[in-house]
């Protein structure tokens, strides 16, 4: 990163853009490491299990519509504000209250989906201090906060067996609530955010056909990454007989691989083009899915296959990302909510597939390949309209930028 990027944007705000989205990454997803604990004491199925995970996932893509639109009604510092204390209330109730059956983790998922909202929060936060050429770093370290997702695969299968699984929720309080005092502290809106439109207006950006293009492209390499973050403990258990904690450490490990690249996914987008970048992204990755769906009797062979996996699609969403800003800098607010809304339908898919797929089969394969397939029709797609991209708005003298 060069000296002239910390110089042209708003270092304190990009930093809490970060924790905020870190943090409530963590939150987002902490149902998956503790889904192993949770189903046996709630006595789950394995599609129960499957829904159980992809539910926040879920609620999370549908929220974040509705946080790209406070973002540009309110600014992105009141909507984060907003979406913090809903967070915050449900771990609340979650841990004095407890949670004593499927429908009420349900419920939990659903006040969950705030967390994974803050997407459409922190990246506006953070994109709108930034010029062009530098998009897609920026939005690659605010990003990178994807990497909370390592900490609850890390800590809360050991905290469970510590405390109980119902007490992790309020032992996560504590930095959300530190994330929370520094967000008030630091955060800061730029001086150049767009007035507010109505919601036509919004909506309008879906008679574009890019808008869906960047939607789907997000669909396949975030619904991958949040897909296999929230499956990957049970995963882990079910396929190796891996303990709960044991489960949780391999999660963190393939996490943490996918969240480690994304800002490098962002950086070398911003040098050699987001479309050259995607069009290894897609192509590895469907790779990797085929690799890791036929499984392996070692767990060490299979751990690093969704390593690689995880690498490449973290990879790839920081270079969705770097394009995004240059098409639509107008709108970034609500197609930060509508891009990460596909996102996150893509990993409740994934999450909610493999569950179905594990209690029909046995197995997961069935579930990865069809999405090794999706990785497939976005390369072509991608190649269906990289010609028409660069030669009118992603055209050097039009964006200022590599696309």
């Amino acid at each position: 990163m060069t000296p002239s990027f910390w110089k042209s944007g708003h270092t304190p705000t990009l930093f809490s853009a970060f924790l905020y989205f870190d943090i409530a990454f963590m939150v987002w997803v902490m149902l998956g490491p503790l889904g192993v604990q949770i189903a046996t004491s709630l006595e789950l199925t394995p599609a129960q299990k499957g829904l159980m995970v992809a539910t926040p996932v879920l609620a999370g893509a549908v929220l974040r519509i509705v946080m790209g639109v406070l973002v540009d009604h309110l600014k992105p510092k009141k909507a984060g504000i907003i979406g913090q204390l809903v967070v915050m209330a449900g771990l609340a109730w979650a841990w004095l209250s407890g949670i004593d059956s499927f429908r009420e983790v349900l419920v939990l998922g659903l006040l969950l989906g705030f967390a994974g909202a803050s997407f459409a929060v922190a990246l506006p936060l953070a994109s709108r201090w930034y010029p062009p050429q530098h998009q897609g770093t920026a939005l690659g370290i605010a990003g990178a906060g994807n990497s909370g997702t390592v900490f609850a695969a890390l800590f809360a299968p050991g905290l469970a067996v510590a405390f109980g699984w119902g007490n992790v929720f309020g032992i996560a309080l504590i930095p959300v609530g530190v994330a929370f005092l520094v967000y008030l502290v630091l955060a800061k809106d730029a001086p150049d955010c767009p007035a507010p439109k109505s919601l036509a207006q919004y909506m309008g950006v879906l008679a574009d056909r890019d808008a869906w293009w960047f939607m789907f492209f997000y669909f396949v390499t975030f619904g991958g990454f949040v897909g296999l973050a929230s499956s990957l403990t049970i995963y882990f258990n079910d396929q190796h007989g891996l303990a709960p904690v044991q489960a949780g450490y391999f999660t963190a490990a393939c996490v943490f691989a996918g969240s480690l690249v994304r800002p490098f996914g962002g950086l070398v987008a911003d040098r050699i083009g987001g479309i050259r970048t995607l069009l290894g992204v897609y192509l590895a990755a469907a790779v990797m899915l085929v690799v890791v769906s036929f499984g392996s009797p070692s767990q060490w062979v299979a751990l690093a296959g969704f390593m690689a996996t995880m690498a490449t699609l973290g990879f790839g969403n920081g270079a969705v990302f770097q394009l995004v800003p240059q098409r639509f800098r107008k709108e970034i607010g609500v197609m930060t909510g509508l891009v990460g809304m596909a996102g996150g339908v893509g990993g409740f898919y994934l999450a909610a597939s493999l569950g179905y797929v594990k209690g029909q089969t046995g197995d997961y394969q069935i579930g990865l390949l069809i999405f090794a397939g999706l990785a497939v029709v976005a390369l072509l797609g991608l190649n269906l309209v990289k010609r028409r991209w660069r030669t009118t708005w992603g055209a050097a003298a039009i964006s200022g930028a590599r696309v």
